[in-house]
């Protein structure tokens, strides 16, 4: 049994009538969200030697919510279906149950750092990782009895045009930047540095796939798979895959340049600014590079005076840093991308 299947039964057979014996007309909302694999539907047997098991997100009235918790505390049972209802996650040592019980508002503001059912500023929309939105709307879910998760996950579809465009001009211009250095440090001899940029491209690349998709991008661990079950994109898991198998840098630059033109044609799809071709020689020298065309296109074409203020090539959180201990914390993320000190220049 997966986890979504496990969170379910868990749900249905022992939380919600424990719930109902107590409050038989309780307004509350259930899912397996949060954090773990089950959330995305991609844990397998491995996945079970640590975080894994019963688990459960119950939104309830912020009123209710330490209440409801002491409950089930009390009265879950130690097991269901064999697995232990009280265990202890990495990096504690005491067993918990792990139905998170929580206010809609703070369960989200948890993750984002924000309500999305409120106004966001633009600076707010910069401050999420695709991972942070997952863990709120990628899980199942189970009751949503007044609507709350819905309306959630409703002003989470995706980001406002202009802030999708600054996003995508971000990738186009990162590219733009390095990819005629993987190609000058491969044609210098330095294989291992060429190589370290071609990682470093492929994930720009992979980022734009899904942004050109709508969708958001989880974090590293899950990133080549849900990549490879983007509609459309297959073409370019193949091309960025034989970037980092490639043995020399002319192979490397080539096999990006082919992601690249699929990149272009789908953003054309997507009704953003896309000129062709997605590559140019750079200068006189035999390399390639993303033409600085397409990043200036995207950013002409933004409306909103606070995202057209912007730096250019700053980007989100997600774009401007891969730390983990920044991208985790909402705090963090948000004063990163709030930093005044960072410009073009800087």
């Amino acid at each position: 049994m997966n986890g979504r299947s496990l969170a379910r039964r868990y749900y249905q057979e022992l939380v919600t009538p424990l719930l109902l014996r107590r409050w038989p007309d309780l307004p509350h909302a259930a899912g397996r969200l949060g954090s773990g694999s089950d959330v995305l539907g991609l844990d397998d047997a491995m996945s079970r030697d640590h975080d894994w098991g019963l688990r459960l997100t119950l939104l309830v009235d912020e009123a209710r919510v330490a209440e409801v918790d002491a409950h089930l505390a009390k009265e879950l049972p130690e097991t269901f279906l064999g697995l232990p209802t009280r265990f202890a996650f990495s990096g504690q040592e005491e067993p918990a149950h792990h139905v998170e019980v929580a206010s809609p508002a703070r369960f989200v503001s948890g993750r984002l750092g924000f309500d999305p059912r409120e106004s966001v500023s633009v600076q707010g929309w910069l401050s999420v990782t695709g991972q942070a939105v997952l863990e709120v709307v990628a899980g199942p879910v189970f009751h949503d009895g007044d609507g709350e998760i819905t309306r959630i996950r409703r002003a989470l579809e995706w980001y406002p045009d202009d802030v999708w465009r600054y996003v995508v001009a971000t990738d186009w211009i990162r590219l733009t930047e390095e990819m005629p250095l993987m190609s000058r440090a491969g044609d210098l001899g330095d294989d291992l540095g060429s190589r370290v940029i071609a990682a470093r491209l492929v994930d720009v690349a992979m980022h734009l796939a899904f942004t050109l998709s709508r969708r958001w991008m989880p974090y590293p661990k899950w990133r080549g798979v849900m990549l490879g079950r983007l509609p459309g994109m297959a073409g370019v898991h193949e091309h960025l895959a034989a970037v980092l198998r490639a043995g020399e840098w002319r192979e490397r630059q080539t096999c990006l340049a082919r992601a690249l033109d699929l990149l272009l044609a789908r953003q054309a799809a997507a009704g953003l600014p896309a000129p062709g071709p997605a590559t140019e020689g750079f200068w006189d020298r035999p390399y390639l590079v993303a033409r600085e065309q397409i990043g200036a296109e995207l950013v002409a074409g933004i409306a909103d005076p606070e995202v057209r203020a912007l730096p250019q090539g700053r980007g989100s959180v997600e774009q401007m840093s891969e730390n983990v201990a920044v991208l985790t914390r909402s705090p963090e993320r948000r004063a990163l991308v709030s930093d005044p000190s960072i410009t073009d220049e800087g």
